[in-house]
C-alpha cells in the first residue's frame, strides 16, 4: 500500500497539462476527475463554500482537520484535487466561474438536467468563451437526447436497476439485491465519462474545436449488462443458470469461485478435485449435465475437496491445472495480499483523528513509462480558493476579500 503524501502535487504522468474545472457532487463524475488525477490532470473541484459536496454529508465520516466532519464518499473520490468555494447561485459566483473558464481544457458536472442551464453555466453558455472546450456531463437519464425520466433523480442503484442488472440474476420470488457491486452504477459511469473526455480532448488536438460529452447513467448501465438483451435477442428467457460450473464453493476459511464453462475445462476439474470418473459419467457429457446435478453431486464433492484447504490454496490448486478460480477476498485479505501490495492498489491516507489510516483504491492503470505518484489527501473545503483565483485571474488581496465580504466565496484557507 502507498503512503499518501499530503504536500505533493502531482505534476507529471501522461495527463500533465490538462485541466479540469469540475463542478461536481458525490462519485459519478468525481472519481472519473480523480482517476485523471492520478494520471497527472490537475483538477480544481468547484464546491458551495459553506455546505460544500454533497458527498461530504455521506457516511461513515471522519473529522477533518478543519473540524469539519466529512463522508466517505466525499474521501475516497478527492484525492489529488484542489477545492474552490464558490456559490454558483451567487450572481458574482457564476461571473467568477466563466472567467476561468477559458484557463481549463475541461469543465465537468454531474448535476440534474437543467441545473447547470438555470446557473447560467450550461455548455451553451460556456463555450463562447472558449471555442476549445471540452464540456462533460453525468447525469441519469442524459442531457443530449431526449428521456421520459430525464426530470428523475438517479443514484447508483437506480441506473444499475434500470439497466437490467439487479433482474438478470434475481432470485425467483425474491426481491433485488441493491449494489451488489458496489457503487458500480457511479464507477461505471465515471469510466465511461473519461474514455468520453479523453476522445473529445484528441478530437480537440486534430481539429481545434471542443464539443459536448454527455453521459447518461442508464445507457452507461445497460452497456455494463450487455449480455442480458444479447442473450434474450438469442432466444434465453427468463431467469437462466450457466451451464457448466459458474459458482462458489465453501472451503476451510470462506468461499471461492469456479468458472468451468468449456467441456475440455470441466474434464480438467473432474481430475482436479479427485473425481476422474466423470468424465464418462453420461450425467456430465454437456455442460447442461454439470449444472443439473451441481448441488446433488457436483458441490458436494468439490467442498469436500476444499474442506482441508483455504480459499486461496483452493484456487490456488485450480489455477494450477488451467482452472479459472479465485478466492472471496474480504478487506482483511486485500490489506495484506502482496498482488495489492505490489500494484499499490490500497492507499493510506493518514487520518486526523484516529491513528489508522484511511484506505483508498489506488490507480489500476498501469503505464510503462509512468512512475506511481504519491497521492494527496483531500482538500479540506475551499482550502485552495484564494491560491486558484490570485494564479489563475490574478485578483488582489483586496479583489478577495471584496468577494468574501459579499458571500460570493468561503472562508480564508488559513482562516
Amino acid at each position: 500500500m502507498n503512503d499518501a503524501n499530503p504536500s505533493e502535487r502531482t505534476t507529471s504522468g501522461p495527463l500533465a497539462g490538462v485541466r479540469i474545472l469540475a463542478v461536481e457532487q458525490m462519485q459519478a463524475l468525481p472519481y472519473a476527475t480523480q482517476l485523471l488525477a492520478h494520471l497527472g490532470a490537475d483538477v480544481v473541484k468547484v464546491e458551495h463554500p459553506v455546505t460544500g459536496d454533497s458527498g461530504r454529508g455521506s457516511l461513515p465520516a471522519v473529522t477533518d482537520v478543519d473540524g469539519r466532519r466529512v463522508g466517505a464518499t466525499y474521501l475516497r473520490n478527492s484525492l489529488n484535487k484542489r477545492s474552490l468555494g464558490i456559490d454558483l447561485k451567487h450572481p458574482d459566483g457564476a461571473a467568477l466561474l466563466k472567467k476561468l473558464v477559458p484557463r481549463f481544457d475541461v469543465v465537468g458536472e454531474n448535476f440534474k438536467p437543467g441545473v447547470m442551464k438555470r446557473l447560467g453555466l450550461a455548455y451553451e453558455d460556456l463555450a463562447p468563451l472558449h471555442p476549445g472546450l471540452v464540456y462533460v456531463s453525468v447525469s441519469g437519464f442524459g442531457n443530449l437526447l431526449d428521456s421520459p425520466y430525464g426530470s428523475w433523480a438517479a443514484y447508483a442503484p437506480i441506473a444499475e436497476a434500470m439497466g437490467g442488472l439487479y433482474e438478470y440474476r434475481r432470485a425467483p420470488g425474491q426481491p433485488p439485491t441493491i449494489g451488489p457491486a458496489g457503487a458500480l452504477g457511479d464507477i461505471g459511469s465515471a469510466l465511461y465519462a473519461t474514455i468520453g473526455l479523453l476522445a473529445a480532448l484528441r478530437e480537440r488536438d486534430r481539429t481545434g474545436r471542443g464539443q459536448y460529452v454527455d453521459v447518461a447513467m442508464f445507457d452507461a448501465m445497460i452497456a455494463m449488462a450487455d449480455i442480458a438483451p444479447c442473450f434474450w435477442s438469442m432466444g434465453v428467457r427468463g431467469q437462466r443458470k450457466t451451464p457448466g460450473i459458474f459458482d462458489g464453493f465453501a472451503a476451510r476459511d470462506g468461499y471461492f469461485v469456479v468458472q468451468a464453462v468449456r467441456e475440455h475445462h470441466l474434464a480438467t476439474l473432474a481430475d482436479a478435485v479427485g473425481h476422474p470418473e466423470w468424465r464418462d459419467d453420461p450425467r456430465f457429457a454437456s455442460r447442461e449435465g454439470w449444472r443439473e446435478n451441481l448441488e446433488a453431486v457436483v458441490r458436494p464433492a468439490i467442498e469436500a475437496w476444499a474442506s482441508s484447504k483455504t480459499k486461496l490454496e483452493a484456487a490456488t490448486e485450480l489455477a494450477r491445472h488451467g482452472i479459472a478460480a479465485g478466492p472471496c477476498f474480504d478487506t482483511e485479505d486485500l490489506k495484506r495480499d502482496p498482488h495489492v501490495e505490489s500494484h499499490n492498489m490500497l492507499l493510506r491516507i493518514p487520518r486526523p483523528d484516529a491513528g489508522e489510516p484511511l484506505l483508498v483504491v489506488g490507480n489500476p492503470i498501469k503505464l510503462s513509462a509512468m512512475e506511481e505518484q504519491p497521492s494527496r489527501r483531500w482538500p479540506t473545503l475551499g482550502q485552495h480558493t484564494d491560491e486558484v483565483l490570485r494564479q489563475e485571474l490574478g485578483l488582489t488581496d483586496e479583489d478577495v476579500a471584496g468577494l468574501r465580504s459579499r458571500g460570493v466565496i468561503g472562508v480564508s484557507e488559513a482562516a
